[in-house]
């Protein structure tokens, strides 16, 4: 009996989980300031059951010197542009660099996982506990899914993908 119990609870807690698992999330979470992140964006699914063909992101405000991982079967395009403020980058003063990503013309189908990865150094000066968000569209052929919402609330509809910045250990 307590098998059972414990196995309905579970089945519960599946069913409560579920809808996060259907967002376009990052694959760690959390980051250190003036870290190097490699970003996972993990795509669980299509738009009402078409395939994903394209995935654009936003780069955040406290990122940058971001590099894409090319895809195979996908062409990559990046847009640059200016940060609202410089960045050291082993003493070099950087002032732009990639500010959007952008995956295209492959097929994920809507029944596969796959993921779209990139990296980029993460600010030394963002405060703790903040958390940077990625917005991004998914696009299904002429379907588009806008994870956005930035907002942060836990009952977002289409949140966008975030992470929360943890303090630097000591001597980093």
């Amino acid at each position: 009996m307590k098998f059972r119990k414990s196995l309905l609870a579970l089945g519960t807690l599946a069913g409560l989980a579920q809808p996060a698992w259907a967002h376009i999330s990052l694959e760690q979470p959390h980051a250190m300031a003036g870290s190097t992140y490699k970003a996972v964006l993990r795509v669980p699914h299509g738009c009402n059951g078409e395939a994903t063909t394209a995935i654009r992101v936003r780069i955040p405000e406290g990122m940058f010197n971001v590099k894409p991982m090319p895809k195979p079967g996908w062409t990559l395009a990046t847009v640059t542009g200016d940060y609202a403020k410089s960045y050291d980058a082993h003493g070099k003063a950087v002032t732009q660099g990639v500010t959007e990503i952008i995956w295209s013309g492959g097929e994920l189908p809507d029944d596969w996982y796959d993921e779209f990865v990139f990296r980029g150094s993460i600010d030394a000066a963002l405060p703790v506990d903040i958390r940077i968000s990625f917005p991004l569209i998914q696009s299904c052929g002429e379907l588009e899914e806008p994870w956005i919402d930035t907002s942060g609330a836990t009952d977002a509809e289409m949140p966008a993908p975030s992470l929360t910045i943890t303090a630097a250990e000591p001597g980093d």
